[in-house]
């Protein structure tokens, strides 16, 4: 046979090769669907992309959507997203056993944020590490810097910053001056971590244009679309993947150099910031390990995580404020009680905001800026009566239960009194910021800072929302408003206390 007369068999060899590969794909999707058709959950939207498609295609937010899922089909809900199915669980129980336990790990998803386009960025960090003593080693290392005892010696910094923020507001707050307080947020909780964690000056809240806080920006924007496995090859997409990998390089260098620098500070003595950065490095020299580079993928973990999900919690409670006169009453009563007309608010003073503080738990409810959290399955489990395969994951996500009537009476209204201490405590129903030994190490840090900055807004002003704006939420891998909170504010005329 010539050479021409090959070609044809070639060809053929090769559709019948791609033919067989469809058939085996079409089988082990099919194994895979009557592996998980006994658990509950909608209807497929294809045979292919499961439920890929659905989630692609709404025009809501989709954990609304899974908040009707869940009410419809119950605890335990099955999603299919081509060869892989997830387990989303609204089951008290199951967050009880599942998160409160070591044993489980976190899941694969987790993976995704190591690297952006191939440049490290949370590398094996305190949120993506998987490992779950190499994890503890680094959380042990951590945790006395973002204990109450330290962060108390440090509401120097807090203040300052928050007090910066009131005096740029008090300069636009005439009553007619549009202002974007999620741009506002955004900027000031930038500036707080950067102080009073690493000792660095940003200066967002006077210019957000320089290139660490438009880094942030970008790296935020590329996490929103980190879903999409394929936007990396996409026409027109070269520039924006080039951006990002620039921006992850810039969040890394300025991490190693504040690092590098601070060591050597204290390696010879000097003064050094009494801050998180100082105590972190501090507990690395006692514990006798110390890998730089784990470092690094923290500080952009500390940044990146910590910054945007407080300046959405910030957003939403003052997006709620302009619609619920009472509670701001209530809150301005409370503040002039306990902080008058300080200029400062002191450690001793936030323990005593009780009402701001159950308001602040009541945003967390509603809009958890951070919603899911994952956990690996390794073995065969039951849920709710459910078998649950092996080798799953699970997904709980405190939106959707922060939302059922079934937890929460009117799960709707914004009721701070929820979460007055004499209320019943939520059981395993709201975690925020997960629950057990990998909750997240920054939620006292988050909340005093968010004292600080809404203890000192309330005091000095009234703000009202602009007309036209929406209470929609986006999802741009954290939950934030999508109006961006515009308001334009007018000082108080009166408060109580004295300097």
């Amino acid at each position: 046979m010539d050479a021409w007369g090959i070609v044809p068999w070639l060809l053929l060899s090769v559709v019948g090769a791609a033919v067989l590969a469809f058939l085996l794909f079409c089988c082990y999707l099919q194994y895979i669907h009557m592996k998980f058709d006994h658990i509950p959950g909608p209807p497929r939207g294809s045979f292919f992309f499961g439920h890929l498609l659905l989630f692609m295609k709404t025009n809501e937010l989709i954990y609304d959507l899974l908040v009707e899922w869940s009410e419809k089909y119950g605890p335990v809900i099955r999603l299919n997203f081509i060869h892989s199915a997830v387990i989303l669980s609204t089951s008290p129980e199951a967050v009880k056993e599942f998160l409160m336990s070591p044993k489980y790990t976190k899941d694969e998803f987790y993976d995704k944020f190591q690297d952006l386009y191939g440049v490290r960025f949370f590398g094996n960090g305190l949120v993506t590490d998987r490992n779950y003593d190499h994890w503890h080693q680094q959380r042990r290392i951590m945790d006395p810097a973002f204990s109450r005892t330290y962060l108390a010696n440090i509401m120097g910094p807090f203040n300052e910053k928050a007090e910066e923020l009131m005096e740029i507001l008090e300069e636009q707050a005439d009553g007619r001056t549009e202002v974007g307080m999620h741009d506002m947020m955004s900027r000031v909780t930038l500036d707080v971590i950067a102080k009073v964690a690493f000792g660095m000056e940003l200066n967002a809240l006077h210019d957000d244009s320089t290139p660490f806080p438009k880094a942030i920006s970008m790296i935020m924007k590329a996490f929103g679309e980190i879903r999409n496995p394929f936007i990396e090859y996409m026409p027109g997409k070269r520039a924006y993947v080039k951006e990002v990998r620039e921006s992850a390089r810039l969040l890394r260098r300025t991490g190693e150099e504040c690092i590098a620098r601070r060591k050597r500070a204290i390696a010879n003595g000097e003064e050094v910031p009494f801050d998180v950065l100082t105590q972190i490095l501090k507990g690395a020299e006692l514990e006798g390990d110390y890998d730089a580079e784990n470092m690094v993928d923290n500080f952009n973990t500390f940044f990146v995580a910590g910054q945007e999900t407080t300046a959405n919690q910030l957003s939403f409670l003052v997006l709620e404020l302009t619609r619920h006169p009472e509670i701001v009453k209530k809150l301005q009563a409370e503040i002039d009680e306990v902080i008058g007309s300080k200029r400062d608010v002191d450690y001793s003073d936030l323990g005593k905001l009780q009402y701001l503080n159950q308001a602040l738990k009541e945003v967390l409810r509603l809009y958890d800026p951070a919603p899911s959290t994952f956990r690996r399955v390794e073995n065969e489990t039951v849920i709710e009566g459910i078998r649950i395969p092996a080798n799953v994951a699970i997904m709980f996500v405190s939106y959707v239960m922060g939302r059922m009537e079934k937890y929460f009476k009117d799960p709707l209204t914004f009721d701070p009194d929820r979460f007055h201490p004499d209320a019943p405590k939520p059981y395993f129903s709201y975690f925020p910021f997960s629950l057990g030994p990998r909750s997240c190490i920054g939620q006292v840090f988050s909340q005093m800072e968010a004292k600080v900055v809404m203890a000192k807004l309330l005091q000095r002003f009234e703000f009202r929302l602009v007309p036209g704006q929406s209470f929609k939420i986006v999802d741009t891998s954290t939950l934030r408003p999508l109006d961006g909170v515009i308001c334009t504010l007018t000082p108080r005329k009166s408060r109580k206390g004295t300097e």
